[in-house]
């Protein structure tokens, strides 16, 4: 796989090399502090790293992709916009990320145009086209957004070990979607909601777990956690210590998912 991966990156690094300057939406995830990194060393200071602000980003994730950036060398904006201005993504139908993905790339564009940089780029990768329901794919191929890892064939596990050869901190990082991700497909998206949410998957960081979810059901906080981290949240201490801090957080009810951490388990099939 290793000279299989060289022979993508190296064109994938040519494709952008060609470009007069790129603008990569960065999210300080794995896939695109990869891109971010390629971008880097393809153009150096024509290639941008940009980070949209948002209510539904959680500060440890922008945190993150500071720091990442920091790691590359690569210049690092960031923009501002509300998701929860748009009544559509509010609605949290089954296109809810299409509306996300829709406004966030569209912050990406201005951003790449005030800068005169010609191209925007994402992370999306060769594997995500046939991981379940994606209707944010489809913004981007709207958009004419450019995947350097989708379009050179780079699944997630070529990611990871592309990010291990750059030396990225995050190349092990857990995949982490946006904290709307969390709320059940026709519940409305609210501040609320959002910020439960946040502060509620801040203690189980602060706690040590590594990779979860914490579905607000309207009110019921169902936490998710990582098979081989279940039996760590069986404790009759965690349970105690969740129950009361959740509770402080505005949750009514807290639960334990006895499946584990799923990806899109509140999302249409």
């Amino acid at each position: 796989m290793t000279d299989e991966l060289d022979t993508k990156l190296t064109a994938a690094r040519a494709d952008l090399a060609a470009c007069d300057g790129v603008l990569v939406a960065f999210s300080g995830g794995v896939d695109s502090s990869v891109v971010a990194a390629l971008a880097h060393d393809a153009l150096g200071d024509d290639a941008v790293a940009c980070t949209a602000r948002s209510e539904t980003l959680p500060e440890a994730e922008l945190d993150d992709a500071r720091r990442v950036a920091d790691e590359i060398g690569i210049d690092h904006a960031e923009v501002t916009f509300s998701e929860l201005s748009d009544p559509e993504f509010v609605a949290n139908d089954d296109d809810r990320c299409y509306h996300c993905r829709t406004m966030r790339l569209g912050e990406m564009y201005e951003a790449a145009k005030a800068r005169g940089i010609p191209v925007v780029c994402d992370g999306t990768n060769a594997s995500d086209p046939g991981e379940g329901h994606r209707p944010g794919l489809r913004a981007v191929e709207e958009l004419d957004v450019r995947s350097p890892l989708h379009d050179h064939g780079i699944d997630k596990a070529g990611v990871r070990e592309a990010a291990g050869r750059y030396g990225l901190s995050v190349a092990d990082k857990p995949s982490m979607a946006c904290l709307s991700s969390r709320i059940p497909t026709g519940l409305e998206v609210t501040e609320e909601r959002l910020t439960r949410i946040e502060r509620a998957e801040r203690l189980l960081r602060t706690w040590g777990f590594e990779q979860f979810r914490v579905r607000d059901h309207d009110g019921l906080a169902r936490i998710e956690v990582g098979a081989d981290e279940l039996e760590r949240a069986l404790d009759a201490d965690f349970a105690a210590a969740a129950r009361e801090h959740l509770a402080d957080l505005g949750f009514d009810h807290v639960t334990l998912d006895l499946s584990g951490y799923e990806t899109g388990s509140v999302s249409p099939e």
